[in-house]
């Protein structure tokens, strides 16, 4: 299916942004150069943590190194595979250099103005849509993610974080979430509760977890990092709480990082995000987000139907029963943001 084309506005920016990052490097080589004679053997390894021009890779050995990357590779994020050599010395902290990176299993993106699609993380099998309580249980935000999982094939659960908060709610605002997560239920989709302060639901999450190349994604300030003090103690990963002013989640994971389970698995820690822009999307890959419209597809009268107020569409026209009414209304309002060409999905945890 052809993706959505950008502007030539867009297009531009784009090609001016990647001009810009190449008179960088040609003005400000790398002040290390390596030799070959100065490396030892290619061996694979994987990415814990990327930083600008530098890298962190976890050798074979089990021994993490930073490595310079060859101007050669393109594009390198948290859990890609790679083969880098080692240095025969270490010069200015940096170990090694990274040669080449391996195709994809999935890849997780995100749209980005300046850059296009931008990944995130590679080689996910799960997708953890963490919400709460605090600042406020959004099913807009979780619907959002849920397309994009749809769109990787990377198999996504929700997870109800800071469920001590529960008995703060007033019993309708309680009965209202309660009714949003059993609709993902009814889709098809795996629901999770927990809670860090108590521990409520750690053991399952970490259960959940083994055996999988697994990211935390949602909104800042829903408690990602402290969940992974919680299934990871002994990290001490920073976290900070929601601010008291604006209500939001403040600042905490600054860049994606991978940590290891000892008892089986992986988990990305990666940056939140105040707002998940889909706009990159066409409104067929948006439909196709919704899995639960698929009897639906292709059903409307008009080919062009807009799925809003047109005659004849199957969606609107589709009973109760067969699709919920909130997420009908999820699925148009993101119809509706896909010509906001904007900064919409800038990490700002």
């Amino acid at each position: 299916m052809a993706k959505k084309k950008l502007t030539h506005g867009q297009q531009r920016r784009i090609k001016a942004n990647h001009d810009k990052k190449l008179r960088v490097k040609v003005d400000k080589p790398d002040k290390i150069q390596w030799q070959d004679d100065d490396l030892g053997m290619t061996q694979n390894g994987i990415i814990i943590s990327r930083f600008g021009q530098h890298a962190d890779v976890e050798g074979a050995d089990g021994i993490v190194y930073r490595c310079n990357l060859r101007r050669s590779i393109r594009s390198l994020v948290c859990g890609d595979k790679v083969l880098w050599r080692l240095g025969k010395e270490t010069l200015h902290s940096i170990r090694g250099i990274i040669e080449a990176v391996h195709e994809r299993d999935t890849v997780l993106s995100r749209p980005d103005v300046y850059d296009g699609v931008k990944p995130i993380a590679a080689n996910i099998s799960q997708i953890l849509i963490v919400s709460s309580l605090l600042p406020a249980f959004n099913s807009d935000i979780i619907d959002r993610y849920l397309v994009a999982a749809e769109q990787t094939g990377i198999t996504p659960i929700i997870v109800l974080n800071k469920t001590d908060l529960f008995n703060e709610l007033s019993q309708v605002e309680q009965d209202e979430i309660e009714q949003q997560l059993q609709i993902y239920r009814d889709i098809g989709y795996q629901v999770l509760y927990a809670s860090s302060k108590t521990n409520a639901g750690i053991s399952e999450i970490k259960a959940q977890l083994n055996q999988h190349i697994s990211i935390f994604v949602g909104q800042s300030g829903v408690g990602k990092s402290t969940l992974v003090n919680a299934l990871m103690p002994d990290l001490g990963v920073v976290t900070k709480e929601v601010s008291q002013n604006s209500g939001l989640g403040q600042h905490t994971t600054t860049v994606a990082r991978l940590y290891h389970f000892d008892d089986g698995g992986d988990l990305i820690d990666s940056p939140g995000i105040r707002e998940f822009g889909l706009w990159h999307l066409t409104p067929e890959q948006v439909l196709n987000g919704f899995k639960e419209f698929e009897e639906f597809m292709g059903l409307c009268k008009f080919r062009d139907c807009k799925h809003i107020n047109d005659p004849g569409c199957a969606l609107t026209g589709a009973s109760e029963q067969q699709i919920n009414p909130k997420r009908l209304a999820s699925f148009q309002r993101i119809l509706a943001s896909l010509g906001d060409n904007k900064l919409t999905s800038r990490f700002n945890d």
